[in-house]
């Protein structure tokens, strides 16, 4: 994605941060630089707080939403849910542009090209399709799962795309082919509920309702690395950091992780939200400063600020849990998406300092 790309020093930068603190070093000074402030706050910082307000509500969906994603533009926004049909929005105007129509049964995950040409769907119906969003047609239509399909990702390239079925097989599919080059049959012992490549495709993620975060050879389909959360602590979402170093993962103990995967050590935990029973995402923010954002089952959205793992903004509006969220690849914008009773996506835009 265009984020990964333009951000990607900035995000080596905050990364050697991260592995900078777990050797208690002090944190950097301000740059010299900047004028000091002629009266200086009570705690000194170098980090301005995120200020999202309220842009658009978005209505349209008549059942639970699964899933919003912002293409790699910038330029649409996708949405899906249980009923079956994906939704494209403008998210600089709120207007829906066209519903892309052709499953047989509700969706849980969709995903963007890295050239916002097509999209990703993956359904209950136990297929995934291909949509050429300009025109709203499915392409390919791809079978191999023998259950729900639950997640799916594209690698950068977009000439693969993984997924994850509720079988607990992962499946890595020839874009152009339309077809499965290798099944991890047994990847896990339960729903799988995220999967995701690096940066370069030689590494997947995947988790599932079995506690077990695992890492694959992409190329061989080999388990390389088993990270387990606590007994309490099913992991249900999980990524690469942009700079693909390290492994963002949510679960149902109310805590957002931080790994570093090569070690297997949890860096940073993020707390104060809510999630113990839905499968709720969370997302990197690197367009200003370097924020987790994630949904809540107590409708709102939660913004921590990455390195100090402080609440640094929570977003108010949503009725319902808050189980999708995604944030733009160039501007300070975010998108949340809700399940019923609200059914309303919500798009936040960052004002600049109050």
């Amino acid at each position: 994605m265009s984020r990964q790309e333009s951000d990607s020093d900035d995000d080596d930068n905050a990364s050697q941060t991260t592995e900078e603190e777990q050797h208690a070093q002090p944190p950097p000074p301000a740059a010299s630089s900047a004028p000091a402030p002629r009266a200086a706050p009570s705690i000194a910082t170098s980090r301005e707080k995120p200020n999202y307000q309220l842009r658009h509500t978005i209505r349209g969906h008549t059942k639970s939403i699964s899933a919003v994603k912002f293409s790699p533009d910038g330029t649409l926004l996708a949405s899906c849910g249980a009923e079956n049909i994906v939704k494209i929005w403008s998210p600089h105007t709120g207007q829906l542009i066209r519903n892309l129509v052709g499953h047989e049964e509700g969706l849980s995950d969709i995903a963007w090209s890295s050239d916002s040409v097509f999209l990703a769907s993956a359904s209950d119906d136990t297929t995934i399709r291909i949509w050429e969003v300009d025109t709203g047609l499915t392409t390919k239509t791809l079978r191999g799962h023998s259950k729900w399909v639950f997640c799916l990702n594209y690698n950068q390239a977009s000439n693969l795309l993984v997924s994850g079925g509720c079988e607990g097989a992962v499946r890595i599919w020839n874009v152009a082919k339309g077809r499965c080059l290798k099944t991890l049959a047994n990847a896990h012992l339960d729903y799988v509920t995220a999967v995701n490549f690096n940066r370069d495709a030689t590494l997947i993620v995947s988790c599932a309702l079995d506690g077990l975060i695992r890492i694959w050879n992409s190329s061989d389909g080999q388990c390389l690395k088993t990270l387990a959360e606590t007994p309490d602590a099913l992991c249900q979402h999980v990524q690469f950091s942009p700079n693909s170093k390290y492994i963002l993962s949510t679960a149902h103990d109310s805590a957002i992780r931080l790994w570093d995967y090569q070690t297997t050590r949890c860096l940073k935990t993020y707390t104060g939200h809510t999630n113990k029973k839905y499968c709720i995402s969370a997302c990197f923010s690197v367009t200003g400063g370097k924020w987790i954002v994630s949904g809540s089952e107590d409708g709102k959205a939660y913004i921590w600020d990455l390195q100090t793992r402080e609440v640094v903004q929570i977003l108010e509006g949503h009725t319902d849990v808050v189980v999708a969220v995604a944030t733009h690849p160039t501007q300070n914008m975010i998108a949340t998406g809700s399940i019923e009773s609200d059914l309303a996506i919500r798009i936040w835009t960052d004002l600049g300092p109050e």
